[in-house]
């Protein structure tokens, strides 16, 4: 219990991402509709359980709990607890409506108390720049994205351009202070797989955009546009893959997923919306390159549980 971090609920928006990349491709190209919702249904028990751990943490340890709300670097990673209750509340929607609008009712609350408490806190002042890393991204920009993207699915469209407005003013604002601080402070090791979240506020923001102001029978040029940037990151993401791996596996790992997941995504939305090429001929190879990332990311951490279950020491009498 007292080993449990925030970062473990990355794995629900890895999980939850490629269930709704499966959702869509269902839609798009007719694959079967039960792999998406059995991978939905497997992103909220997942949701489920970590919450669950978590509250027991603050219930047993609240002090450890504390400490990690108050760290420089890490504190911040608290706004995926928010953002994985409104991807649960995607999830289990379909299947319990009345369940799927209270979560998403919560976490959109809790991501506006969340942001506000922790961006009102660098507000202030006084933080050292080695502590500003791509987590800043996760309580603003990923939570007001997906809040948009979870408001425009359970009809409030004007709550969802809200949430996005918080979303994309705040990534503006926040991305060229991030690209300051990566042309001049090279990220320790530990803290490489934080640039998996850089990846994802494009992506994110272009299924967010095409759930908020979608357009058929033409070409969502906003969206287009996100996805374009999202898809440039990409790149550079590949370009510094030696650089990144110097990082050994972990938790962490699953920061990757959150754009990963959402590129495919991007991509399908704006081909059912009728964008043509060449997004059309992107739309399939992103998919499947996203279910053999997150697969692999996914077998890795099982290995890594499996292994620190059986190298726990036997407690004696």
């Amino acid at each position: 219990m007292l080993t449990f971090k925030p970062v473990f609920f990355g794995a629900v928006l890895g999980v939850g991402g490629l269930a709704n990349d499966w959702r869509a491709a269902s839609r798009l190209w007719g694959v079967p509709a039960g792999i998406g919702e059995a991978l939905a249904c497997t992103a909220f028990a997942l949701w489920t359980v970590l919450i669950t751990l978590y509250a027991l943490k603050w219930l047993r340890h609240p002090v450890a709990a504390r400490e990690e709300v108050q760290h420089p670097v890490q504190a911040l990673v608290a706004a995926l607890i928010p953002v994985t209750t409104m991807i649960a509340s995607l999830a289990i929607a379909p299947h319990a409506s009345v369940l799927g609008w209270w979560l998403y009712l919560a976490g959109s609350l809790g991501m506006l108390a969340f942001a506000a408490w922790s961006i009102g806190g660098l507000w202030l002042g006084g933080r050292d720049p080695a502590a500003i890393t791509p987590i800043l991204y996760l309580p603003v920009v990923g939570g007001g994205f997906v809040a948009a993207l979870a408001s425009a699915s359970f009809g409030a469209p004007d709550a969802a351009w809200m949430f996005f407005g918080i979303g994309l003013l705040s990534w503006l604002g926040l991305e060229s202070v991030m690209l300051t601080r990566l042309f001049t402070l090279k990220l320790p090791v530990e803290l490489r797989a934080t640039l998996g979240i850089h990846l994802a506020p494009a992506a994110v923001g272009s299924v967010a955009f095409s759930s908020v102001s979608p357009m058929v029978g033409g070409t969502n040029h906003v969206a287009l546009l996100l996805l374009g940037y999202g898809l440039f990151l990409a790149l550079i993401m590949l370009r510094l893959l030696p650089f990144l791996r110097e990082q050994g596996f972990g938790p962490g790992a699953w920061s990757y997923t959150f754009g990963v997941s959402a590129l495919p995504l991007a991509a399908m939305r704006l081909v059912e919306q009728g964008t043509g090429a060449p997004v059309v001929q992107l739309a399939l190879p992103l998919f499947v390159a996203a279910n053999l990332i997150i697969g692999w990311i996914a077998v890795r951490s099982l290995m890594l549980l499996a292994q620190f279950a059986f190298a726990r020491p036997q407690t004696t009498a």
